[in-house]
């Protein structure tokens, strides 16, 4: 069972100088940094309504968070990072869930909510077209090899896709259509660019989280590198699965990398591992979805992007 307990030292990173640099060029992403190694360890109820007391956790190190989770009655505690073989596909293997939501307010602000000389509103932030790519050559090709093993096949009659947070691409394998393709994303001219796309729609999921769609519309949503942006995210999720078709598939990609003053605090004070099980948290809490997995298809673990995926399908009956 996994817990989930969050390594959270700060709520808002200290910037070095390199991230810095790394600020001023909107273009690049810096990689999310957990706090401590990774997430102690896996599921359990907690007693004070399903959330420890903030203050036991900032600024705990991981040894000391194994030892309080023993004293607490985990006697199987351990340290899980995602350097270690199948500790992210671990994270949601058999999750007993806190009753209610374990995450506040406050864990879905951004750097950039506050005054810092990098503050930006997100319209003014994606205003400017980036026809770039976020991850490294490698992650997508891992990507586009798992959407080529878990899409319906090319051209299947009355199949729709919503690729979410989209741009310029959306990692589909080569040549891949469907009768409807829809890109939802900040920039309109990115989305004019993205080949696969039949129509798009241009929306910040953050004011507008409700999706312009009617039920039941998808087969299959997307969201590449994005879910971390998300500060209404169980809003937009039960967005997801009200428009998804009954056994339809919700499929949410993530690296290591992100544009740090646009990424929630929860993300940047945790690590890889951590990521699966907030992104988890979202299908659970949401409703009407069947318990999440997550993969890691990280390609060449230590030399390339790593990728990451958490996904989940749509009740048959909801």
């Amino acid at each position: 069972m996994a817990i989930l307990g969050l390594q959270l030292q700060q709520r808002f990173p200290v910037l070095t100088a390199v991230c810095y640099s790394r600020l001023i060029s909107a273009t690049i992403h810096a990689p999310a940094v957990a706090s401590v190694s990774s997430l102690s360890c896996k599921l359990k109820k907690w007693n004070n309504g399903g959330r420890l007391p903030r203050r036991l956790v900032v600024g705990l190190g991981a040894s000391f968070w194994a030892q309080y989770m023993n004293m607490a009655g985990n006697s199987k505690s351990f340290i899980a990072s995602a350097r270690l073989k199948g500790a992210v596909e671990q994270a949601l293997q058999n999750a007993e869930w806190p009753e209610q939501f374990p995450f506040k307010d406050e864990d879905f602000q951004r750097f950039d909510d506050f005054n810092s000389p990098f503050r930006t509103s997100d319209s003014m932030f994606y205003e400017v077209p980036r026809f770039v790519t976020h991850i490294d050559d490698a992650a997508i090709a891992a990507l586009t090899k798992y959407y080529s093993e878990v899409f319906p096949p090319s051209n299947t009659p009355g199949v729709s896709i919503l690729d979410m947070c989209s741009s310029w691409v959306s990692h589909f394998p080569k040549g891949y259509k469907q009768e409807r393709v829809v890109g939802m994303g900040m920039n309109e001219e990115e989305l004019k660019r993205n080949p696969v796309l039949t129509e798009y729609v241009v929306q910040d999921l953050n004011l507008k989280p409700k999706l312009p769609f009617e039920d039941n519309s998808f087969d299959v949503i997307t969201n590449v590198v994005s879910v971390d942006y998300l500060t209404k995210p169980l809003d937009v999720f039960k967005e997801m699965c009200r428009i998804l078709k009954p056994g339809g598939l919700a499929i949410m990609s993530f690296s290591n990398r992100c544009f740090w003053t646009k990424a929630i605090s929860i993300w940047t004070s945790t690590g890889d591992t951590d990521h699966a099980l907030i992104v988890g948290s979202y299908f659970h809490y949401a409703g009407g979805f069947e318990p999440p997995q997550a993969v890691d298809i990280s390609p060449n673990p230590g030399r390339s992007d790593p990728m990451y995926i958490v996904y989940s399908r749509k009740l048959s009956t909801a």
